[in-house]
């Protein structure tokens, strides 16, 4: 029996005496990362990351994990990760500009809770804290948006949602990197 049959043995809730121990079965997941992403061509792996950037969610900080853990250098996938996640955010805040003046909430009307909420916060930090804090709580995406909604001027809210984005994608990519290196 060979260790692949052994997981997958686990997985189908057999339980063998020979079953890898969890480090084992991390490090099988890795290389099994590092495999698909070295058989792709080398512009494909960075590309593939830019585009999880710009996933909400995933954000600079999901993507740069993702590429580092994938085997890519580390200075790449954490560059794709932040390229793909401030192309997105650029776009959605240029475009949020745009329609905001057309989509405006009647007077009168209120707001949800968590909109409430995100707005006290807006006014307590300011562009500066709600970018920097905000990926703690929400995408990149939607603080960018609901910044612009509450009046926030486009280009602060363009730079620190970018240096917020190259911030997070660094630290986290850093995190990747030490984590990969102490499993091997």
């Amino acid at each position: 029996m060979n260790l692949s049959t052994e997981i997958a043995d686990t997985r189908s809730g057999c339980f063998s005496t020979r079953t890898p121990n969890l480090q084992l079965k991390r490090l099988i997941v890795i290389e099994s990362l590092q495999g698909f992403t070295e058989s792709l061509p080398l512009p494909l792996q960075w590309v593939g990351v830019m585009v999880a950037g710009a996933i909400p969610f995933v954000d600079s900080e999901g993507a740069a994990t993702i590429g580092v853990i994938s085997g890519i250098n580390p200075p790449i996938a954490i560059a794709a990760a932040i390229v793909g996640n401030v192309i997105a955010v650029w776009l959605l805040i240029s475009l949020s500009g745009n329609i905001r003046g057309k989509v405006a909430r009647p007077a009168g009307e209120s707001a949800s809770p968590k909109r409430q909420k995100l707005r006290r916060s807006f006014d307590k930090f300011g562009v500066p804290g709600v970018s920097l804090l905000g990926p703690t709580i929400l995408p990149t995406h939607i603080t960018s948006v609901a910044m612009i909604s509450f009046g926030a001027k486009k280009n602060a809210v363009l730079l620190w949602q970018t240096i917020a984005i190259i911030l997070w994608g660094v630290a986290f990519g850093i995190i990747a990197t030490i984590g990969v290196g102490l499993l091997f």
